[in-house]
């Protein structure tokens, strides 16, 4: 067998460069190295102690290429563009000019041109900036590694890293590839932003079972991963794209964005729209050219003229105004849009996928229960702040305490409030050795902040018994000032606990001399407990220890999702030190055990009600343990808490079968990346909305996959803030709930809009349609509906998209995506405003024609009565079946009345300015025809309220406007 082959433990045959840049599965993937002892890792890379020599790394790199992600974005400039010039409105105004130019009409060709330039600039600048997840994740490898090569420690670029490598790692670094270690010592790493553990998981270098997730798999390390306590050795097993954030990344390179409801709803009626248009621009030239003898430059420009006034060219602007409109309101709520259509999405979500650790909980570890021999202590309060109060729980009844100020580390004290304010004594002696554990035997630092803040350095464990032992009453810069460790054992996976020694005469209350010693001993409860031989009662002294009772009592509070802590102590032990510690910590008493937890926010709970009361179905997906993720979803309302799902149990399910499982499961906990993408995809087969939320590398892939990401912007990940539409400032659950509702704001804003565009349009298209059936000249020319559709119309249905929301818009159920943009009662209201724009427009061109004016006059009466239609029809618009003859319908907002006074004032210009009158041939009008425009205006406020009574009185009646 060659060298080479020798070092690529399962690799069938060699590969070509080719392979090894698009192979999903490669020999460095393929083996299960966490089910393997390190010893065998070591023989199948050939590593020694002294690492790789130079013959064998260039063999690997030869095979394996850099270390580095390959994850290039093919989304160019020139493919954006494309995609916006590729809408069938587009190429049917790009027609519309080119007829035109043909024909001699210059200027109207120009104008047409620069309506399309409009809408594809809009387009490009609703998509964005280009996909940046991938170079996000790409940035997460570390730049520099220590290695042991030929017998030497070297610090080299990451880059050069290959599998086999002997990495050498300590507290601060991040892992730049896979590893499997092989030495450790007290090691911690925190894979939160790939796995969603809330805390750093103990290393080890025992094999673990093969179906072990990803968060199990302690005897291995991810490439993106921080080391945050402890020193290891490892051997490098995988690099670049096979590794776990390299997988991570191909998967993003898969999943194709979701197109929104929105998009998805205009783009099927500019579909109808066209066909329709197109379709009736054919009979009607057909039978203008053929049938009634029109010419051709004439038949061709009243088909344009009939494009131009059927194209709702000023559609597109509104809708991307009113979205970035909401962007600004849902910025002051805390949610920063970075793609404009996901602003409507939301409005149509019906299931909020969200990660545990940091959106709905704190992120902040906190003692949540204290159990000793005879009673239950529960601790309130959240976070490292050290408030809260203490309630003594015998049996049923409980004892609220708040920290006393006369509380001292020799005498910790809670109120009674049941017995007058007296103080009361709950086990003082194994709360005091309790306090002092939590604060000695403890590597963590605390600090108030000037605005309040308590911040941590260290582990979030150790930091939440700190502020357990605050909130006993000690003064932690004085009590480790004045009890001095004499020795300790740091904590390691192989003995699983955590052990100092004071001398006696410096603790509080305990009375040694100085030759004598206490040792102070915290761990998992199992382990702490095989080293006592007797417990502490609450007189303080020793009995019998009842293992049945603490095992009982250790059951009880990890059921409820805590991690669960032993304390333990020896007193009046000499002769200890460095050296012999291990020897001493044992036949020790046992104090008790804490209770500790991720607690939710107190502001989610409210929040997810208000998503029940909106029709919307909130799901938890973690990466954390499943008793843990239950416990927290009880206390936020989230399913029936009792029922969850493991990422394991998913996987045995076909597509199918989890389609079924998601109507019903809202928990999912141990959930890998795939995990996630297959529940989004579950969800959107069976036609829901999704919103998935997420901090860490391992939500990028979900958080593209559904219809819209939320990213938390505090805690979360480049990777995830660049894969998502939504950025949270303030990571906060209740600021989704929030953005919700701004989102069906936005939604009712745009069918506002709609209601107010298309019925112009189609007035606009019947009037020119109607003259070519006559055979008579357009009582409107092209230019001028171009002028109308984009200054005019614009202007007055821009305000519509600052329309406040709706009274009760929070307690009705998401809309249905497949529901039609145009209902059947826009149907109507479109067929039926048109006809009164027609009559209108026709009816005064004619009118002004038969009192002897000429057509250019004729013309500017009928384009200026269809403006001020517009006008009075936006007073009816905003409320489409209430009445408008109210004194806010009639006032509106500064806003429409400002529109209003614009619009007025453009039209005034464009019919009294000579250069105006020059391009869009009008002309002056007398008083007594500008009376007759503005009744006509009058007449159709009127006709539409009477519309609306008759509506009204035929329907049943509703709490809302529509």
């Amino acid at each position: 067998m060659p060298p080479n082959e020798k070092l690529q433990p399962s690799s069938p045959q060699r590969r070509t460069p080719s392979d090894r840049q698009t192979e999903v599965t490669s020999s460095q993937d393929s083996r299960a190295w966490h089910t393997e002892s390190a010893e065998t890792v070591r023989r199948s890379w050939q590593t020694g102690p002294e690492g790789l020599d130079e013959s064998a790394v260039k063999r690997l790199q030869a095979e394996y290429g850099p270390n580095v992600y390959k994850l290039e974005n093919g989304n160019t400039f020139l493919k954006r563009l494309a995609a916006q010039i590729n809408n069938l409105l587009i190429f049917v105004l790009l027609a519309a000019a080119l007829v035109t130019m043909l024909t001699g009409h210059q200027l109207d060709a120009v104008v047409i041109l620069a309506v399309v330039v409009l809408n594809v600039v809009i387009g490009l600048y609703q998509e964005g900036k280009a996909e940046k997840s991938l170079q996000a994740i790409q940035k997460m490898l570390a730049p520099k590694a220590q290695v042991m090569r030929n017998g030497r420690l070297i610090t080299l670029d990451a880059e050069a890293l290959v599998p086999g490598d002997l990495l050498v790692v300590a507290s601060g670094d991040n892992l730049p590839a896979d590893v499997r270690f092989v030495e450790t010592v007290n090691l911690q790493v925190d894979e939160s932003a790939l796995t969603g553990e809330s805390v750093p998981v103990t290393k080890q270098i025992d094999p673990v079972a093969a179906d072990a997730s990803l968060g199990d798999q302690l005897c291995m390390g991810f490439s993106g991963t921080l080391v945050t306590q402890g020193n290891a050795k490892a051997i490098v097993v995988r690099t670049g794209m096979q590794t776990e954030m390299g997988r991570i990344g191909r998967m993003l390179k898969e999943v194709q964005s979701t197109r929104t409801p929105l998009v998805q709803s205009m783009e099927k009626f500019s579909r109808w729209l066209t066909v329709f248009i197109l379709g009736f621009a054919a009979c009607l030239f057909a039978y203008g050219y053929g049938f009634i003898g029109m010419a051709l430059p004439e038949a061709f420009m009243a088909v344009v003229g009939l494009a131009v006034a059927a194209i709702p060219e000023g559609l597109p602007a509104i809708l991307t105004i009113t979205m970035a409109i909401g962007v600004q309101s849902m910025a002051r709520k805390r949610a920063i849009v970075r793609r404009l259509p996901a602003v409507e999405t939301l409005g149509s979500v019906t299931v909020i996928c969200s990660d545990k650790t940091g959106t709905l909980t704190r992120n902040e570890m906190t003692v949540q229960s204290v159990v000793t021999t005879d009673q239950t202590l529960e601790v309130s309060g959240t976070g490292y702040a050290p408030q809260g109060e203490i309630s003594v729980v015998h049996g049923n009844n409980a004892v609220h305490a708040a920290p006393d100020p006369s509380a001292s580390p020799d005498n910790p004290v809670s109120r009674d409030t049941s017995s007058g304010g007296q103080p009361v004594h709950p086990d003082s002696p194994g709360l005091t050795l309790i306090g002092l554990t939590s604060a000695l035997c403890n590597e963590a630092a605390l600090q108030e902040e000037p605005d309040g803040n308590w911040t941590l350095t260290g582990d979030p464990t150790e930091g939440a018994l700190l502020t357990l032992a605050m909130k006993l009453g000690l003064d932690l810069t004085q009590i480790r000032k004045e009890s001095q460790r004499i020795a300790h054992m740091p904590f390691e996976s192989e003995h699983r606990f955590m052990a100092t020694v004071h001398r006696a005469s410096d603790l509080p209350g305990s009375g040694g001399t100085q030759s004598e010693a206490v040792i102070l001993l915290k761990g998992a409860p199992d382990k702490v407990l095989t080293l006592c031989t007797d417990e502490m009662g609450q007189d303080g002294v020793g009995r019998d220890l009842d293992m049945a009772y603490w095992n009982e009592q250790i059951e009880q509070q990890a059921s409820q999702g805590r991690r669960v802590l032993g304390f333990a102590f020896r007193p009046d032990v000499t002769g200890v030190d460095q050296k012999n510690i291990h020897t001493h910590a044992r036949d020790l008493t046992f104090l008790g055990i804490v209770g500790i937890m991720d607690p939710p926010r107190d502001e989610a709970i409210e929040a997810i009600d208000k998503c029940h009361r909106a029709g919307i179905r909130v799901k938890m997906i973690t990466g954390d343990h499943a008793g843990t993720a239950l416990a927290i979803a009880r206390s936020l309302h989230i399913g029936n808490g009792e029922r969850g799902m493991t990422g394991a149990e998913l996987e045995r399910l076909d597509d199918q079968a989890l389609r079924e499982v998601v109507r019903e499961v809202d928990v999912f906990a141990r959930a890998s990346p795939e995990h996630k993408i297959r529940l989004v995809r579950a969800l959107q087969a069976n036609g829901e909305v999704v919103a998935m939320t997420g901090d860490g590398v391992n939500d990028s892939p979900a958080l593209k996959q559904a219809d819209i990401g939320i990213a938390m912007g505090l805690k979360g990940t480049e990777a995830a803030k660049q894969a998502a539409e939504i950025v949270l400032t303030d990571d906060n659950f209740a600021s989704i709930v929030n953005a919700v509702e701004e989102g069906r704001t936005i939604y009712d804003n745009l069918k506002k809009s709609i209601s107010f565009l298309l019925p112009i349009n189609g007035g606009e298209s019947m009037a020119i349609g109607l003259a070519i059936l006559l055979g008579v000249a357009l009582p409107i020319t092209p230019l001028q509906l171009l002028w109308i559709n984009m200054v005019s119309s614009i202007g007055l249905a821009m305000v519509l998209a600052f329309e406040p929301a709706e009274p009760g818009i929070m307690s009705r159920a998401p809309r249905n995506r497949h529901d039609p943009l145009i209902s059947r009662f826009l149907i109507w209201r479109i067929l039926f405003v048109s006809t009164l724009f027609l009559c209108g427009i026709f009816g005064l061109y004619n009118l002004t024609l038969a009192q002897g004016a000429d057509i250019d006059t004729a013309r500017t009466v009928a384009v200026n009565a269809l403006v001020c239609m517009e006008v009075f029809y936006l007073f009816s618009v905003r409320y489409l079946k209430a009445p408008s003859f109210t004194w806010i319908g009639i006032q509106g907002t500064p806003r429409v009345l400002g529109a209003v006074g614009l619009v007025v004032a453009l039209q005034i210009i464009m019919t009294y300015t000579p250069f105006m009158q020059t391009w869009f041939a009008t002309s002056a009008l007398s008083v007594g025809q500008l009376g007759t425009i503005v009744a006509a205006g009058v007449a159709l406020l009127i006709i539409l309220e009477l519309e609306k009574l008759v509506t009204r009185r035929s329907r049943k009646p509703e709490t809302r406007h529509t």
